[in-house]
């Protein structure tokens, strides 16, 4: 394997670990926080610290020290919960882009989201939802400031399933609630090891100019599963209404048949005593 310089904008939840197991495999990674305080954890994770928030202030040039020396940049910046930081979260991202078309990077991995499909109760394809500037989904507009035709970089978003593993039990989502819909949706979880270790099979296959939905091959009912995630909590489990409506199955044969790698936990169940 030859070493590839990645910078890694976001080192949260996903992006440590990432950028951890990056770095452990001898990729040199310089990663951002928004926080003082992270700082050292980046560095004890062998990861080149950088502070960066993106801010309406945030300019390419705040940008450009972290992208210094990579080949590859990821994205791991979720969008914030609260509406107005949503709304904007594409045009926060602008100022990224900028940076990039001023550096040496030619790959990104843009890390998005399963949300970008609607809750319908039928298979969803990388192909029911399209990046564009003008999307509804305020995703599909930020995996479009990435996916631009004429730049000069490269770009494979991985829409990522519900994300589950240490610190983030999904048991605790639905403890102890009533009336829950939707007991027979399928559920398209995925679990922390699984999303690393495909953003580090990407990055080292050189898989590039791809969409790729990425979740467990295995969709266990809403009921059967968070039934099974609260009793593995020891909390109340959820009580639910019998609908009888489904919803949305995320189909990952593209990410299969484009990148090789063994997941951990195809089924979500088996990951639920290692949350």
């Amino acid at each position: 394997m030859n070493a590839t310089s990645i910078a890694l904008l976001g080192c949260g939840w996903l992006g440590l670990p990432l950028g951890r197991a990056l770095a452990a495999a001898g990729h040199p990674v310089a990663g951002s926080t928004t926080s003082a305080d992270k700082l050292p954890a980046l560095t004890a994770a062998g990861i080149r610290p950088h502070l960066l928030r993106l801010v309406p202030a945030t300019t390419a040039a705040h940008v450009a020290p972290l992208l210094a020396g990579a080949a590859v940049l990821v994205v791991s910046v979720p969008p914030s919960r609260a509406a107005a930081d949503r709304a904007a979260y594409a045009a926060a991202l602008q100022p990224v882009a900028e940076a990039l078309a001023a550096s040496a990077v030619r790959r990104v991995v843009f890390v998005s989201s399963t949300g970008v499909y609607a809750d319908e109760p039928r298979t969803m394809t990388e192909a029911d939802a399209v990046a564009a500037a003008e999307a509804d989904s305020h995703l599909l507009r930020a995996e479009w400031v990435f996916q631009q035709p004429g730049q000069p970089w490269q770009t494979t978003v991985l829409r990522l399933g519900g994300l589950m593993g240490p610190g983030r039990a999904p048991g605790r989502f639905l403890a102890g609630r009533a009336e829950v819909p939707q007991p027979a949706a399928p559920v398209n979880m995925l679990y922390l090891d699984d999303a690393v270790g495909i953003v580090r099979a990407v990055i080292e296959q050189e898989v590039w100019g791809r969409t790729l939905n990425v979740c467990g091959a295995q969709h266990p009912s809403r009921e059967q599963f968070y039934r099974a995630a609260t009793a593995q909590l020891g909390l109340p489990v959820p009580q639910f209404v019998a609908d009888g409506r489904g919803g949305k199955l995320i189909a990952t044969e593209q990410l299969r048949a484009a990148v090789r790698y063994d997941f951990r936990f195809d089924d979500p169940l088996g990951a639920l005593p290692y949350c």
